[in-house]
């Protein structure tokens, strides 16, 4: 198979496969199936009795497993966030554990590249940006009616955006003349209002991360989603997880190394007892794009891998 399918690169693919260290008979879980760029690498390297799970909230990822693998008694496919890992390992088996475990971050290439997705600052299309289809609220619904302060938070605590008074105050003034809804609607109207501080960066580049973080509440879908891989994590299984801007890194980085350590409140005792020892072991540090790839795939210039191996200790089986 070939690293690219329809159109979709992976990223960091050989690194990947080395990092879950992919024992033929294993069982793993790819926690975003995407457009199964390494879901079917992982494939490729089961025999008969191996296993793959994969999630993905967005609809149009579930119907591209099913076409290409639905044949494939190895696989499960599940339409469903990361808060639901442990519920959709059940249904394959009750009390699953994997033998490794992939978090592919953020939004997809084909969300992207699909203007009717609404998450492309540079293509028109509604403002909509859920990953999950037709359910829950959309950007436009957020921008038009979120008050000053609100705006202000999520642009702030989902985008890093240093401009985001300036930038929710032009949005509050124009809205109530115009709804926003279309992207280069807004996309435009920023570019009016904030320069980017950032060279070959779009200035709407962080407003639209905030929002689609926002809409589709990812870091507590990431929060709830570590906390139920390392639970079902078999002994000596591996934990990957690609990100693409610095608060999933932060909160991957932050949640190995917290696992990595013993319970603090038994610091400096000579016999530390099993449920405070570390529950993770950090494998490597973190892995990014060579330039080789970076010129295939622009898109893997800000990808970062970490990996991190289940010990022996702690959370009960």
């Amino acid at each position: 198979m070939s690293d690219t399918t329809a159109g979709h690169t992976p990223v960091l693919l050989p690194q990947v496969l080395a990092a879950l260290n992919i024992r033929a008979s294993g069982t793993y879980l790819d926690a975003t199936f995407g457009r199964g760029g390494h879901a079917g690498a992982i494939l490729q390297n089961l025999i008969a009795n191996g296993r793959l799970v994969c999630l993905d909230r967005d609809p149009a990822a579930i119907a591209e497993a099913k076409s290409r693998f639905a044949s494939d008694p190895r696989a499960a496919f599940f339409l469903a966030p990361f808060s639901s890992l442990a519920d959709c390992a059940d249904q394959v088996e009750r009390g699953l554990k994997f033998d490794g475990i992939l978090f592919d971050l953020g939004v997809s290439s084909p969300q992207l590249d699909d203007a009717a997705r609404g998450f492309s600052f540079t293509q028109d299309g509604p403002l909509d940006m859920r990953m999950s289809g037709d359910s829950g609220m959309t950007a436009a619904d957020v921008v038009n009616g979120a008050p000053l302060n609100e705006l202000v938070r999520i642009f702030r605590e989902y985008g890093e955006e240093r401009q985001a008074p300036r930038i929710a105050r032009a949005i509050v003034k124009d809205r109530e003349s115009q709804p926003f809804e279309r992207t280069l609607q807004l996309a435009e109207m920023i570019a009016r209002v904030a320069r980017s501080q950032e060279r070959h960066k779009h200035p709407a580049t962080r407003v639209f991360q905030a929002l689609r973080i926002h809409v589709n509440r990812e870091l507590a879908e990431l929060e709830a989603g570590l906390d139920a891989a390392l639970a079902r994590l078999a002994p000596g299984g591996r934990l990957a997880a690609i990100s693409f801007h610095s608060l999933e890194d932060r909160m991957v980085k932050q949640f190995m190394r917290r696992h990595s350590l013993a319970d603090p409140m038994y610091a400096g005792l000579p016999d530390i007892p099993a449920h405070a020892r570390p529950t993770l072991r950090l494998v490597g540090k973190a892995i990014q794009a060579d330039a080789n790839e970076i010129s295939r795939n622009p898109r893997a210039r800000s990808a970062r891998l970490r990996v991190a191996e289940r010990t022996t200790e702690g959370i009960a089986a």
